[in-house]
């Protein structure tokens, strides 16, 4: 395989898609049980939650009372899309839209990848990435949301009305999208733009939505109820704790299976600790950072996401792949900086099938095994946050006490004229034809013994 596709052969420009397709083959014949992995059947989120909600939704009303609908009520949107394939069943339909979702992502890495300054490693890691997660990831719609977030990114140099307008509808699909924005310019034409267009679109949906039907925003509340999901960081005190004996509970509630007992709520209230601490620390890194380069869009959008993740009450199997998606954007560029990260996150997302659903009842029996590819898994994700963070904040120049230099444009870009390689996202629509396009420097739920999908 070579880095950048003016260069490659016809069988380098085909071996990814041949790749893709064979691994959704077998994602496919998994996820319609032809074959069957060990564990939990991870479609029943498909057959008996999804399936649910689409009945409900059809009567022009969102779920308002389920709690384990948790989702913004774009969500509904991917719920109800298998009624437009009525020649198949619920299931199989689904499955149909994921394999598209998952062909338009790729379609995008592989495009992105031929630019100048670009390179094809981004569309591998979405092939493997998704993979490396098993049937789960064809289970859910998070790919689908993973996906609008990688076009947003991918748009976001050259137009960035469309990536608002497309970050917008990625957050009220599944929230996390909004994180995309955490790197993105406050000032500038451009910046502008994208702005105002994600706010006019969110807040142009959000109004569609509120009118169209009762209970949009019900999800609010029941996210908020949520407690300590035992495959999260806090839930390890737990799994542990059993061992030593500890009297709480495992039980399905809102939508997952959590820790019930002693101690379970401050723990939890641990966790919103740590995530609040975490948009600190974003917050003091666009305060501080002084150069944003045509990678940092993209390298601050997966640092952020993988905080966000990583410091949850829950973090279910399909949650990966956000990360996935945001890392094999990353990873597109020539100049990104968190290659050690992105591979940390896919190292977790092999660990993550095996802890669901492969070993899920000993995650479940918190037995040794459990907790150990729990904490393997874990254990990688604070390690790809805490390497992600620092080679972000290292790359944008925060730890520097000197101002930038007179004349330097608003928010640390650096001053150059228009043909500039290494400007932030969208300053130079000529050369910058992704959100990583230009080379800088190198730097220094029904089922109790399944996770709950419908996180």
């Amino acid at each position: 395989m070579t880095s950048t596709s003016t260069s490659a052969g016809p069988r380098g420009r085909w071996l990814p898609v041949v790749a893709w397709a064979a691994t959704r083959a077998v994602l496919l014949l998994c996820a319609e049980r032809v074959l069957v992995l060990p564990g939990p059947d991870v479609t029943s989120d498909i057959t008996v939650i999804y399936r649910g909600w689409f009945e409900v939704l059809k009567t022009g009303t969102f779920p308002l009372d389920d709690v384990t609908w948790q989702y913004p009520p774009a969500a509904a949107l991917a719920v109800l899309g298998p009624g437009l394939l009525p020649f198949l069943d619920y299931t199989s339909a689904f499955f149909v839209l994921v394999l598209l979702a998952d062909a338009a992502a790729l379609a995008l890495f592989l495009r992105a990848g031929r630019r100048p300054g670009n390179r094809q490693l981004g569309a591998w890691v979405w092939i493997a990435g998704v993979a490396l997660l098993g049937p789960t990831a064809y289970a859910r719609y998070d790919l689908m949301v993973a996906a609008v977030a990688a076009a947003a990114l991918f748009a976001a140099a050259r137009r960035p009305k469309v990536a608002g307008a497309l970050i917008a509808f990625g957050t009220l699909l599944k929230a996390w999208p909004v994180l995309l924005l955490s790197g993105a310019a406050v000032r500038g034409r451009r910046a502008r733009s994208l702005w105002l267009t994600a706010a006019g679109t969110a807040a142009a949906l959000t109004l569609v939505f509120v009118t169209a039907a009762p209970g949009a925003l019900a999800f609010l509340t029941f996210q908020r109820d949520r407690g300590t999901e035992i495959e999260s960081l806090g839930a390890l005190v737990f799994h542990v704790a059993r061992h030593f004996g500890w009297t709480g509970e495992v039980l399905l509630n809102y939508g997952s299976v959590e820790f019930l007992g002693p101690g379970v709520p401050f723990v939890s209230t641990l966790a919103q600790l740590l995530t609040a601490t975490a948009l600190g620390w974003l917050l003091l890194w666009r305060l501080r950072a002084r150069e944003f380069t045509a990678s940092t869009l993209a390298d601050a959008a997966f640092t952020a996401t993988l905080l966000f993740t990583t410091t949850s009450r829950v973090i279910s199997p399909q949650y990966l792949l956000w990360l996935v998606g945001l890392a094999a954007v990353c990873m597109t560029a020539r100049a990104g900086r968190q290659a050690l990260p992105a591979g940390l996150v896919l190292l977790a997302t092999g660990v993550t099938l095996l802890e669901f659903p492969v070993w899920f009842g000993h995650v479940v029996a918190s037995d040794w095994l459990g907790v150990g590819v729990l904490a393997l898994r874990n254990a990688l994700l604070v390690a790809a946050s805490l390497i992600a963070c620092r080679r972000l904040w290292v790359s944008t120049g925060a730890g520097r006490r000197t101002a930038p230099a007179k004349g330097s444009p608003p928010d640390g870009e650096r001053a150059a004229g228009e043909r500039t390689a290494a400007t932030e996202p969208g300053a130079d629509a000529d050369r910058c034809t992704s959100v990583a396009s230009a080379p800088s420097p190198a730097p220094g739920s029904a089922d109790p013994s399944r996770t709950a999908g419908t996180s």
